[in-house]
């Protein structure tokens, strides 16, 4: 996108079409603005143009721009936090409620792929989070029973059925969860948009945002060739938020993530690499994740921007990763190479925030969009839509204010990763 081949890699180039559009002209009138066209955005669209709300989303580059269309492709379910945690950060109520409704998510998704007929290359097998060393094997152990302890379908698989389904003996163990599964992300944003503007809701692209202003008991929102006037405001720019919008970025200390595609692997080798063709993800602490795309591709990613001396270092480590992971690979050559920013909120938990009276936005899901992504727009809407109060959604209203220390801790996340894979995997 933008003329730029390393923003969204593989997923533009394997997408169906995204639905045509034009940028904002003029007056509008909606009941809601969106602002921001990723899956929260057009999660909520969706959601409130089916109920009949007049609906108007503004995005200022194109459908998916964000981390909605550069991101693995996983379908998780919950936080990266352990699930007891995750009360402990919001509360005994809201902690479990949004338990449950993040480990729906994945159903969720699901559910509107199927509704929607989304050609999105969705597999619903499940995930693997894999231990690296005895530490991750502990760590996954409690995870499996904190989950089995909310009747999650989760299992932790030995060292040997691992291998087995991952075609790789790397790993002490790994957890199961068939809650959860992969699909082409920005074919899925676009197959929100579609179905969307189907129900009746409006996007416009290359339409940035430029001021807000509250009158008149509304919201209007210009842009350089309009406004929209609406009863109600959604904020749903995470952390590519710029302009009025700029707090929800600062508000979050930025990770890069880097992914990179082979060429389509021969039957042979898919028939021992990945074969039931989970999404797979390590414990380490620089972490490397991996999946098959419908071609056969092995898109395999890690910490670390794929910019100046970043993207050489990447690659090399990237191929020495998997000549260590997969042998019987061979000599490895990458077709499509991205990367994108992942927010990170300090706790690790997304934040629910209220920009003024009837303006609304959730931001920080610490690289887990797809599902809490999908999850919040609906909860949003079902708040505008009166069936649902602010005390009964998944998070608390919290306040909003810049991350400490962020621009040191964004270079310290970057140049680490670049020493930690320049050394990593050479033996």
């Amino acid at each position: 996108m933008l003329n730029d081949p390393r923003s969204h890699g593989l997923w533009e180039a394997s997408a169906p079409r995204a639905p045509a559009t034009r940028p904002l002209e003029g007056r509008a009138n909606a009941d809601v603005v969106i602002v921001g066209g990723g899956y929260t955005g057009l999660s909520c669209a969706l959601y409130l143009a089916e109920a009949g709300k007049s609906v108007i989303v503004l995005e200022a580059h194109e459908i998916g721009f964000g981390g909605a269309g550069r991101n693995v492709g996983l379908i998780n379910a919950g936080l990266w936090l352990m699930p007891d945690d995750v009360s402990a950060a919001v509360g005994p109520v809201h902690g479990e409620r949004l338990l449950a409704a993040l480990g729906d998510g994945p159903a969720l998704v699901m559910s509107l792929i199927s509704r929607h007929a989304i050609d999105c290359e969705l597999e619903d097998n499940g995930t693997l989070h894999c231990a690296s060393d005895a530490a991750g094997l502990d760590e996954l152990k409690q995870r499996e029973a904190q989950w089995l302890k909310r009747g999650a379908p989760v299992r932790l698989l030995d060292a040997s059925e691992t291998a087995e389904r991952i075609g790789t003996s790397a790993y002490r163990g790994a957890l199961l969860d068939r809650r959860a599964g992969t699909l082409q992300p920005l074919a899925y944003a676009r197959g929100l948009a579609d179905a969307a503007i189907a129900a009746g809701a409006t996007i416009h692209t290359a339409s940035q945002a430029t001021s807000v202003e509250r009158r008149d008991a509304g919201w209007t929102i210009a842009t350089a060739g309009g406004q929209v006037d609406a009863d109600w405001l959604v904020v749903a720019t995470d952390a590519y938020g710029t302009g009025p919008w700029r707090g929800t970025q600062e508000a979050q200390v930025r990770l890069p993530y880097f992914n990179l595609a082979t060429q389509p692997l021969d039957s042979a080798l898919l028939e021992s690499i990945l074969p039931g063709k989970e999404g797979v993800w390590d414990t380490k602490t620089i972490l490397s994740s991996f999946r098959l795309d419908r071609s056969g591709r092995l898109v395999f990613g890690s910490v670390g921007a794929l910019r100046g001396g970043g993207a050489g270092v990447h690659k090399a480590w990237a191929r020495r990763a998997l000549a260590r992971l997969f042998p019987q690979l061979g000599r490895v050559d990458f077709e499509y190479e991205w990367y994108g920013q992942i927010g990170m909120t300090d706790d690790a938990v997304p934040r629910l925030h209220s920009f003024g009276p009837n303006a609304i936005g959730v931001f920080g899901y610490n690289g887990r969009g797809i599902s809490p992504g999908t999850v919040f727009g609906r909860e949003m809407a079902l708040l505008i839509l009166g069936e649902k109060t602010a005390n009964d959604l998944p998070l608390p209203m919290v306040g909003m204010s810049p991350a400490p220390m962020r621009g040191i801790k964004e270079l310290y996340y970057e140049a680490g990763a670049q020493i930690a894979h320049l050394v990593g995997d050479r033996l």
